[in-house]
């Protein structure tokens, strides 16, 4: 028994969430995020920024994780309620910074897998970061989440965001964007698959025996 395009459902809603990889107050790398999550928001994307600075972490030293703070916990939930994920990151000695690579080691599968991530570096060398991002790469690959494509560099940052946080140059803010609209399309796209996959069992199954209620 078919679906008509009447009766199917609408495109499902997604959230695309930022995770800050910088605590310093005046992030450029917070900048960079904005401006993909705004990319996200023009793809129809809910958003949100997730700043490490709002949450008073543990290291990671061990599965013990009765005694690790409360807001261990509110950070794997909120990253798990998101349907897409932009990691943000500055390059320091080659690499994304500590911080977030802590962040990570403390959430695992249940947060990322199956989902999408886009990745945003920031350096104040000319390389803007993509070594970091490569780094972040090979950990999407580990938790089994689809690290997109697209991603964006952002150079010498020092000099690429204006004293509201937008980016000077139009190109850089449209490769930011474009980041953001990425993971928010194939996150859809994802969510849409799942339901038709619902769908399609739904209509396998055997007819109501309550009939037509």
């Amino acid at each position: 028994m078919g679906m008509s395009q009447a009766h199917r459902p609408p495109e499902p809603a997604v959230t695309v969430a930022g995770l800050c990889g910088s605590l310093r107050p005046g992030s450029y790398t917070r900048m960079a995020l904005q401006a993909a999550l705004g990319g996200a928001a023009q793809a129809g994307a809910q958003t949100r920024l997730l700043d490490l600075r709002d949450y008073q972490l543990a290291f990671r030293a061990g599965p013990e994780e009765s005694e690790w703070p409360p807001d261990v916990l509110r950070l794997r939930a909120d990253v798990k309620a998101a349907d897409g994920i932009i990691l943000g990151t500055p390059e320091y000695h080659g690499s994304f910074s500590g911080v977030l690579k802590n962040a990570l080691d403390l959430m695992g599968f249940e947060q990322f897998e199956g989902k999408m991530v886009g990745l945003v570096s920031v350096s104040g060398g000319k390389s803007g970061g993509s070594d970091g991002l490569q780094g972040l790469r090979n950990v999407g690959r580990a938790l089994h989440a689809w690290v997109v494509p697209e991603q964006a560099a952002v150079p010498e940052a020092w000099n690429a965001f204006d004293a509201q946080g937008r980016p000077r140059d139009p190109k850089l803010e449209e490769r930011l964007a474009a980041v953001g609209r990425q993971v928010a399309r194939f996150a859809r796209l994802h969510k849409c698959e799942q339901a038709l996959e619902f769908l399609r069992d739904w209509e396998k199954a055997q007819e109501n025996p309550g009939g037509n209620l």
